[in-house]
């Protein structure tokens, strides 16, 4: 409380900075341990030769750092202890299309894999990239068909639905009941995802894009949406690097 120079004042100060950081870190630690021991997660079979398929038929390839990503990533979904990681990555780095991978496996072992995004224009973007990724395919907009079918990956079709708040009536329905029944691989959407009325057959891997701009509950409320579901998020913001 009273040092006797400006240095014993900087180093006081860094003591405590790092007391913050270091309690915080506990608690975080804490939390990711209850959680993986409370339920255990959907151990995926994940099928290497039908992920190496899809990213064969890219028209690019992928660089280090998001073949190294993508491997972990795969390798705790096949663990049984639920996966709770972040995937950081400036904008334009290709986080998407590790996201995309690790919906196909889920998709491929008959599991549902959810996407959400803060804004419908971000969920809409996110499900016009995957539809080009998944075949190239036009994407649809929302009012006209809202779910896409791709047949070229699976000896059974891929589906893709879309679900955002804008959604209305029997088309808002019909995807729900698809969603219910598992007639839906990967849904795309935004807060809509977390409302009382969606429910998931198979729900096994849950990736939240632009996380911190959802709450806490947020994101606990679609983990509640299945038995212990994987979780990956995804961030373009430079604070897990300033805080490595």
């Amino acid at each position: 409380h009273y040092p006797d120079s400006r240095s014993d004042a900087n180093a006081a100060r860094r003591r405590l900075a790092f007391d913050e950081l270091f309690l915080m870190q506990l608690a975080v630690l804490d939390r990711k341990r209850q959680w993986q021991e409370d339920g255990r997660g959907v151990a995926l079979h994940v099928d290497t030769p039908q992920v190496e398929a899809f990213l064969g038929s890219l028209p690019f390839s992928l660089t280090g750092a998001q073949a190294k990503a993508l491997h972990e990533i795969l390798d705790e979904l096949r663990g049984d202890k639920p996966m709770s990681r972040l995937l950081q990555g400036d904008v334009g780095s290709g986080k998407t299309v590790v996201a995309a991978s690790a919906l196909l496996a889920a998709a491929f072992d008959g599991y549902q894999g959810a996407l959400m995004a803060p804004t419908e224009i971000l969920a809409e973007q996110h499900f016009a990239t995957k539809c080009s990724l998944l075949g190239g395919q036009p994407y649809v907009p929302w009012g006209n068909q809202v779910v896409q079918v791709f047949e070229s990956l699976l000896d059974r079709p891929i589906r893709v639905g879309p679900l955002i708040g804008a959604m209305r009536g029997k088309a808002k329905r019909n995807l729900q009941q698809l969603i219910r029944e598992g007639g839906i691989d990967i849904v795309i959407g935004t807060h809509a995802l977390i409302q009382k009325d969606v429910e998931f057959r198979d729900l096994a891997l849950i990736i939240v894009d632009e996380q911190h701009r959802f709450g806490v509950m947020q994101r606990s409320a679609l983990r509640q949406k299945g038995a212990s579901p994987h979780l990956l998020v995804m961030t373009a913001t430079p604070i897990p690097r300033t805080l490595a």
